[in-house]
């Protein structure tokens, strides 16, 4: 619990707060996707595809019983990962540091992406729920609905900090080394309910010490 006020207390600072030198330096980024395959990833191949250099997920025209992500095979611990979305509709996130279980189904922390309320918290799928929260409202003023946006995910020892089109929405230290992963794969999300659709693009990761 005191580790989830902490993070709300430092995000009530942290909209002021952009990236510092480390988000702007582009040298010992590699990419996750090379915008043509899905090569070195693994998921339910009718939700998943490539167009147009993109990585695309879509629930048009089918019904999922649960969550459904395409996961990196690659395991990372501490790192720096950015990563560009496009929402149409619903609810999507960013998985990291998780484990893939059967069926395409992961549990573990999450960049949470969304329509209105849960866009920029930081999410335990399969786990805790929410970790860190968020005002919504403030969220409003930098997100782009429909348009790209970027998540800028920094995971380094038990800190996790969570940026939004370069605005800090999350500032987590996590307090309970049992429960927190301090590795696993990287994966994206298709959520139960509605038809969705969510777009993925310029995938880069920096290894951290």
């Amino acid at each position: 619990m005191r580790s989830t006020v902490l993070a709300i207390a430092v995000v009530a600072l942290g909209w002021l707060v952009r990236p510092g030198a480390w988000a702007q330096e582009e040298s010992g980024f590699v990419p996750l996707f090379d915008g043509k395959t899905l090569n070195g990833f693994v998921g339910d191949p009718q939700l998943w595809r490539v167009e147009d250099g993109q990585i695309v997920g879509s629930t048009d025209g089918k019904r999922i019983r649960h969550n459904s992500f395409l996961a990196t095979r690659k395991k990372f611990r501490n790192f720096i990962l950015k990563v560009k979305f496009k929402l149409r509709n619903h609810n999507s996130g960013i998985q990291f540091r998780s484990q893939l279980l059967p069926n395409y189904v992961v549990r573990g922390y999450q960049a949470d992406i969304a329509e209105r309320r849960y866009m920029g918290i930081l999410y335990e799928e399969r786990g805790r729920g929410i970790l860190a929260d968020v005002d919504p409202e403030k969220v409003k003023q930098f997100y782009k609905p429909g348009q790209w946006n970027q998540y800028t995910i920094v995971a380094q020892g038990p800190r996790i900090r969570l940026y939004l089109n370069g605005h800090l929405t999350v500032d987590y230290v996590e307090e309970d080394p049992k429960r927190g992963a301090q590795e696993g794969i990287i994966a994206f999300q298709l959520h139960t309910g509605p038809a969705m659709e969510v777009r993925f693009k310029d995938i880069l990761i920096k290894e951290l010490p």
